[in-house]
């Protein structure tokens, strides 16, 4: 008895010719036998909420929190709130995330053709039982394992399981494995292992997993953690013993201490992350593309070449007959069209166009032998027993070069036009595909001409990437004449020098020259587009690749960044990380603008929550060194990051942003965050130390001044991160410092808070040593990239020197 994918028996009699019955399926899924593979497009509500709640930083601050209710106020607790608000922000945004790729990805999701009860079906991947019969065409992908019981001219790309290029030919008794693909031909396999028995199930689990990690973004995110989290614990031991020693009690003490820790953890600086991105991942969903990968997000903002097909991309999928245009008198072309049109059992697109525009019936020849069509070979083909073999497909593959059949046909596809030849070949070639060779005996009888039909809004986004600096080449498996043609009537850059990719040089430095010089290419085969796509990898570039067709399937999968449109194959769907379920070319560009909102903002939030953390680093060293009492009280830093930071990094994290992403994350925030934090934390203890010296005033009025120096200094600084300056983020900048003095002179709040300015000299005194930090700090933002270019053009022009 065969095993089902539970441990127990198949239930019930095994499946006749007709496929299961409906009893029989009902039998299976009672016993437990379905291809049960849980759909993984996040975590679960679990996972989601133990991820935003059991985090370091929340038991860090929550350990504080507990001392300062210890020994504090509770107006000092404040920051504990941030416990709250970070968790329930993290969990409400990653749920919303959720909920959108969960109905995203089952719109997305291919059905699996079965045979029941003598009828085809389309059921969903989890409906497929042990002992379905599963119909295969061209482009279908294998979600469950088992043996093949029917063949025509089936073959199936395994790359993605074994790393083998060539498809295999599979004949009934063979295996098939989850996770490959069919690309040519057409058959049936009956279901042996689903569910978890099944050999991809857990790649595929994984593959299709929502994922932070991997991008340099959440890396450079990460190494940020693990600096911080190395600085707090040495620091934190410097400033409790400090203030043992400094403060007037053990409360104050601890309560000083622990608004020094406190300001060192950027506890938003993940959450406002977590937000930019799933708020992205709902964005898209709106505009019906799946993200099946977070760091596609990213990674689509980063691309500088766009590696596009034709069909599917620029072209709509269908196309329609122009004309059939006769060669020869003597040979049945027209008919042999309808035959082969006929006795096709999987049509493509094109077959699908023939056998519409023909508009007669099939001559009635009955086949005794197919060859499915492959876009390794571009043909297919039939033998109709008297009627001699014939063969359809790509003029310029069919043909010689010096037929002239073939210049018509060329003439014909310079205006754009598709075209096709029926050709006969000799009796009993086709028993043997993969060494014939066709040109050398294929005798022309019509050419076959179909018009395609260009998307409405390829012009407009071709021109969006032009603007942004995002190269486009157009890699195309149909004849370099027609693809430029097509190209040239979009106003593609370098369309009027389209390539014949049968002529590209085999190593990758030579196939890069060739890259950097044009950008349409014709007669690309599977295999090439791969290495083109790895051609441009090596010279530096960030390519993204889309597709429809089985052909585009390993290219999609080596590129940066794979898209597929919602009409394409299940395999493609399957390799990318991004689908595009309304096939709208005209889609891409809103991508890449949520990806350049989401980088772009989250580099501005990352800077002002490690500024904060340089300055707040500085206060405990110099207070430390210097054994004074720590100048603020925990709610005078909640206030402060409030206004500065915490409102503001909400505000601009989720504002737009058309920047184009850079690499270089990390040293840019440092390059930013040092010296603006040193500015801020140097500034206002000299500030707070000057108050001090002078007699007659206490913690009070001395930490007042503090606030107020360090407010006006991270005021400033959000106004630098702002920039380009418009409306509504000066507006933001006012609005924060109108808060700051509504709580001054509201005296309620300034209880609150435990405001006390009192000292005119002492808080013009630091006032004026911000403005003069504030002014510094400007000069050396500005000065410091053209000094760090100097040297370096310095450097170079040294080492060129003999």
């Amino acid at each position: 008895m065969t095993q089902a994918s539970n441990g127990g028996e198949v239930t019930g009699a095994q499946a006749p010719g007709g496929g299961l019955t409906a009893a029989q399926v009902r039998e299976r899924v009672e016993a437990g036998q379905t291809n049960d593979v849980p759909r993984r497009t996040s975590r679960s509500v679990g996972e989601i909420v133990r991820a935003n709640v059991l985090t370091r930083f929340n038991a860090l601050i929550g350990s504080l929190f507990v001392l300062i209710m210890i020994f504090g106020q509770w107006q000092d607790g404040l920051f504990g709130g941030i416990i709250v608000a970070n968790s329930a922000i993290g969990v409400v945004q990653e749920l919303r995330a959720k909920r959108t790729l969960d109905r995203l990805a089952v719109v997305g999701e291919t059905p699996v053709r079965v045979l029941r009860d003598n009828a085809e079906r389309e059921v969903p991947q989890q409906e497929v039982v042990l002992g379905d019969l599963i119909l295969l065409g061209t482009g279908d992908r294998i979600t469950v394992d088992g043996t093949v019981t029917g063949s025509e001219g089936l073959e199936i790309d395994e790359s993605l399981l074994t790393g083998e290029a060539d498809p295999v030919l599979k004949t009934p008794g063979d295996q098939v494995q989850s996770g490959s693909f069919a690309v040519a031909g057409g058959g049936a396999f009956t279901a042996e292992k689903v569910g978890r028995d099944a050999y991809a199930a857990r790649l595929v689990e994984e593959a299709s997993r929502f994922s932070l990690s991997h991008s340099e973004l959440m890396s450079g995110i990460n190494r940020f953690l693990k600096y911080v989290t190395w600085l707090i614990v040495p620091i934190a031991i410097l400033l409790f013993a400090s203030q043992l020693s400094s403060a007037d009690s053990v409360p104050d003490a601890v309560v000083g201490a622990v608004a020094g820790v406190v300001t060192m953890v950027p506890e938003g600086l993940v959450l406002m992350t977590s937000i930019a991105f799933a708020v992205g991942v709902v964005r898209l969903g709106r505009r019906q593309c799946l993200v099946q990968e977070l760091p596609a997000i990213e990674g689509l903002a980063r691309v500088d070449v766009l590696c596009v097909d034709k069909t599917g991309t620029l072209t709509e999928p269908g196309m329609d007959l122009d004309r059939v245009v006769p060669l020869r008198a003597d040979l049945p072309g027209r008919e042999a069209l309808a035959a082969l049109a006929a006795s096709d059992p999987d049509p493509n697109p094109t077959m699908l166009a023939v056998r519409e525009g023909l508009g007669t019936t099939a001559p009635g020849w009955e086949a005794t032998g197919t060859v499915p069509f492959s876009s390794a070979r571009k043909w297919s083909g039939a033998e109709y027993g008297g009627h001699g073999a014939w063969v359809f497909g790509a003029a310029d593959v069919l043909l010689a070069a010096d037929d002239p059949s073939r210049t018509r046909a060329e003439e014909l596809g310079s205006t754009g036009l598709r075209v096709l030849t029926v050709a006969r070949v000799p009796d009993g070639s086709l028993a043997s595909p993969g060494t014939l060779d066709v040109t050398a005996g294929a005798e022309p009888a019509a050419l076959v001409v179909l018009r395609q039909r260009l998307r409405a809004e390829a012009p407009a986004t071709l021109r969006y990437f032009a603007e942004q600096g995002v190269e486009v080449k157009v890699i195309s498996g149909d004849n370099p004449v027609s693809v430029g043609a097509i190209a040239r009537s979009l106003d593609l850059p370098g369309a009027d020098r389209p390539v014949d990719a049968r002529t590209l040089p085999g190593g990758v430095a030579e196939m890069a020259d060739v890259l950097a010089e044009h950008s349409v290419f014709g007669r690309v085969g599977p295999q090439q587009k791969r290495a083109m796509v790895k051609a441009l990898q090596s010279r530096g570039h960030v390519v993204a690749m889309t597709g429809d067709g089985v052909n585009d399937v390993l290219a999609l999968k080596d590129a940066d960044l794979g898209v597929s449109m919602g009409s394409g194959s299940g395999a493609t769907r399957a390799v990318a990380q991004i689908v595009l379920l309304d096939n709208s070319f005209a889609t891409l560009p809103q991508v890449v603008g949520e990806g350049r909102r989401v980088l772009g903002n989250i580099e501005r939030v990352a800077n002002l929550f490690l500024t904060k953390t340089v300055y707040s680093i500085i206060l405990a060293l110099l207070v430390g060194v210097v054994h004074v009492r720590f100048p603020f009280l925990p709610r005078h830093l909640t206030l402060i990051s409030s206004l500065t930071i915490g409102i503001p990094a909400f505000c601009l994290a989720l504002a737009p942003n058309p920047e184009r992403a850079r690499t270089g994350f990390v040293p840019r925030v440092l390059r930013f965050a040092i010296p603006a934090g040193a500015a801020c934390g140097i500034a206002t203890f000299s500030g707070y130390l000057l108050a001090t010296e002078r007699p007659g005033g206490g913690f009070e009025q001395d930490s007042s001044t503090a606030s107020l120096a360090l407010f006006v200094l991270a005021l400033w600084v959000l106004a630098l991160i702002a920039r380009p300056w418009n409306w509504w983020r000066l507006g933001l900048v006012g609005l924060m410092g109108a808060a700051f003095v509504l709580v001054l002179a509201v005296p309620w709040l300034s209880e609150f808070f435990a405001l006390h300015p009192g000292g005119l000299d002492n808080d013009a005194t630091a006032l004026g040593i911000a403005l003069g930090a504030a002014v510094l700090l400007s000069l050396f933002l500005r000065l410091a990239p053209v000094l760090l270019r100097r040297v370096r053009d310095a450097r170079r022009h040294a080492g060129a020197s003999p």
